[in-house]
């Protein structure tokens, strides 16, 4: 493809996901940019209604096993999957999480004089896409420092004692993602043309 080359476009070309890690810590300096950039995500109505904890040591510890745990009352593949993400958070020596707070939704739906569970659905809608687009400049943002990372969807299927392990109120919204410096050298895997993922409408 060409004009590949321009810093934005490489890091975007660069990211994939790390499950593996060193014991390399991520310093303060660069994770507060990781994060910063995180925050610069577009939002609806600029609300910016994220949360960005950040989980580390014993606490990190604690999360693992709490996945560790509730992945045996899964089945086995999903099983599989927690107890996957449970060591790629031990792994790692940081893990953000990143949780909607829910304003959004309030305000929204104070707002809009419309049907109640409409207008709960519609910003439901865009405080998850906010926060998507926070998680995306999350990532972006480390891979340009060199820092790998991986966002462990299945946790989704834990959601609310993620959030209640985390302290925060039940919401539409949780990402973990693992940070830090990569075991090994890894590339990212082959995507499919794009002309098998894009239409044109004349």
């Amino acid at each position: 493809m060409k004009n590949f080359d321009n810093a934005a476009l490489r890091t975007i070309r660069e990211r994939h996901s790390t499950r593996s890690f060193t014991d390399t810590p991520v310093s303060d300096e660069n994770l507060k940019i990781i994060l910063d950039a995180a925050n610069q995500a577009p939002s609806a109505h600029n609300q910016q209604s994220w949360r960005f904890i950040v989980i580390k040591g014993a606490k990190k510890k604690e999360l693992a096993q709490l996945i560790s745990n509730r992945a045996s009352q899964f089945p086995k593949a999903s099983a599989t999957l927690l107890r996957m993400a449970a060591r790629s958070i031990l792994s790692a020596p940081v893990i953000v999480a990143v949780a909607n707070s829910g304003e959004l939704i309030k305000h929204g739906t104070e707002l809009f004089q419309i049907d109640s569970r409409l207008s709960f659905d519609l910003f439901r809608t865009m405080e998850i896409q906010s926060s998507s687009a926070a998680v995306e400049n999350l990532l972006l943002a480390a891979t340009s420092l060199g820092i790998a990372s991986v966002w462990l969807g299945i946790m989704v299927m834990i959601k609310d004692e993620v959030l209640e392990f985390l302290e925060e109120p039940k919401g539409e919204f949780m990402a973990v993602i693992a940070l830090g410096y990569s075991e090994r050298r890894s590339t990212s895997p082959k995507k499919r043309p794009l002309e098998m993922s894009m239409k044109i409408l004349r």
